[in-house]
């Protein structure tokens, strides 16, 4: 399966805020943007102003970093997002935000976004009951995601949650008792999402 390999510090650069890739990194001093807030690379006096399709791409990849998905499955997410009904940016953010990897981010089970695919891909947590190690599986309503109930599984998540709480969005409910699970209360919407984005851009420039 593709993904990206490069520095992810270079992406919250790139894009001018913390797009939080690296977990408890980015809540530290150790931060790189708080260090160099300006765009990676040379030359910068030479760089002009962005054009008005630099600020639509802009906007594009910087949901598509901070979630984690390549161009042909966030094309995918928006080709769906134009059949659903309501607003295209809406259902595409209400998508994205129902992808398992990310619901087990929002729960606190893993420090970044990367991480809490590992444990889905390496088969850390179940859904209903079952193992499913498909990062990209879409929870619906009612859904239980619990942590597998053995010992590394329980360990890796426990570690995460004693060292770094996070709040809990309203659509989701967490219970960290002996084994950690949470359940989808309904379905996300776009202001479930942790992140300021202008779906409109990203609507006018994939519509093109």
């Amino acid at each position: 399966m593709a993904r990206y390999t490069g520095p992810v510090c270079r992406l919250c650069r790139r894009d001018g805020m913390k797009l939080f890739l690296k977990g408890f990194r980015c809540d530290s001093t150790k931060c790189a943007i708080d260090r160099r807030p300006n765009p990676p690379g040379q030359q910068l006096s030479r760089r002009s102003k962005l054009t008005d399709y630099g600020i639509h791409l802009r906007e594009k990849q910087k949901v598509k970093h901070y979630y984690g998905v390549l161009e042909r499955q966030f094309r995918r997410y928006f080709e769906k997002a134009v059949h659903s009904r309501g607003n295209t940016g809406d259902a595409l953010l209400g998508f994205l935000e129902r992808r398992l990897d990310n619901v087990v981010y929002r729960m606190g089970f893993g420090a970044s976004r990367s991480a809490a695919r590992q444990l889905v891909n390496h088969g850390h947590v179940t859904v209903n009951g079952r193992r499913c190690d498909i990062a990209s599986s879409m929870v619906n309503t009612g859904d239980v995601i619990r942590v597998k109930n053995r010992a590394k599984s329980l360990d890796l998540v426990r570690g995460v949650l004693a060292e770094h709480g996070r709040d809990v969005p309203d659509f989701l409910s967490v219970s960290a008792g002996d084994i950690p699970e949470g359940i989808v209360s309904r379905l996300p919407v776009a202001e479930d999402a942790s992140l300021p984005i202008q779906t409109q851009l990203i609507v006018e420039l994939c519509s093109r």
